[in-house]
């Protein structure tokens, strides 16, 4: 898609965006959308990379388009711009299960409940965190760990694989966040190689369905090939000392 067709719609949906978001909300989704679309990232490629770009160019002259001050308006005092607004900063594994997460909140630090299949974007409400005892609303940003970035309702993730495995295709195992998942892979593959794991992305919340795990192969000529790994497990089990037991 080149940029001149994105719509507004595809460009909410490119930085993660379901709801209604200012300019800082926007500013935020975007640098979490870019960082984990960056060609260098795990996941990343340099078309994701692109279009991120040009939805956050195409958003942010919606959202921050304001009619330009008369020539004749007085000269005001400067005023200092208010302190940044607090976040709930979360790892890809936080969005996934959920849970409690320790975040400061002006002099204080505060304990934030983090339901499972939020994300970037998102606002959870901390009652009694704001100024005079009022309820604030917290932006969310979720950080790549652990091998795992966020885009949207997806994850990505990074998987050595063996050089013939690539090569010859196989059966390969993929050690994921919710466990071991298997796949094929056929003969002479074109790098990058990305697998998409269905269902396997932040879960589903609210209208929002499950986002998918996109898994990508980088060939490694350290990995024992499935035969050799085969042949290093039977060669563990029958030694001469567990023979001659």
């Amino acid at each position: 898609m080149c940029a001149d067709a994105l719509t507004l719609e595809n460009a909410r949906s490119l930085l993660g965006l379901t709801g209604p978001v200012g300019a800082e909300g926007l500013t935020l989704a975007f640098r979490a959308a870019v960082k984990a679309a960056r060609p260098d990232a795990p996941g990343g490629d340099a078309e994701t990379f692109r279009r991120v770009i040009a939805a956050y160019r195409l958003l942010q002259a919606q959202t921050l388009a304001l009619p330009a001050p008369a020539s004749h308006a007085k000269p005001t005092h400067f005023t200092p711009p208010p302190a940044p607004a607090p976040l709930l900063v979360l790892t890809p594994m936080h969005a996934i299960s959920g849970g409690c997460v320790r975040t400061i909140v002006g002099a204080r630090t505060l304990l934030v409940h983090a339901p499972s299949g939020v994300r970037t974007g998102d606002k959870i409400r901390l009652k009694g965190g704001g100024p005079n005892g009022a309820d604030a609303l917290l932006p969310v940003l979720i950080r790549p760990a652990d091998g795992l970035s966020v885009l949207g309702g997806d994850l990505f993730m990074t998987w050595a694989v063996p050089q013939r495995m690539m090569d010859d295709g196989g059966r390969i195992e993929i050690m994921t966040h919710a466990g071991l998942r298997s796949s094929w892979l056929v003969p002479d593959m074109v790098e990058p190689v990305r697998l998409r794991l269905k269902g396997l992305g932040l879960p589903a919340r609210g209208n929002r369905p499950a986002g998918d795990l996109f898994v990508k192969l980088e060939a490694s000529a350290d990995l024992p090939s499935a035969a050799e790994d085969l042949l290093l497990r039977f060669t563990r089990v029958w030694t001469p000392e567990r023979i001659a037991a």
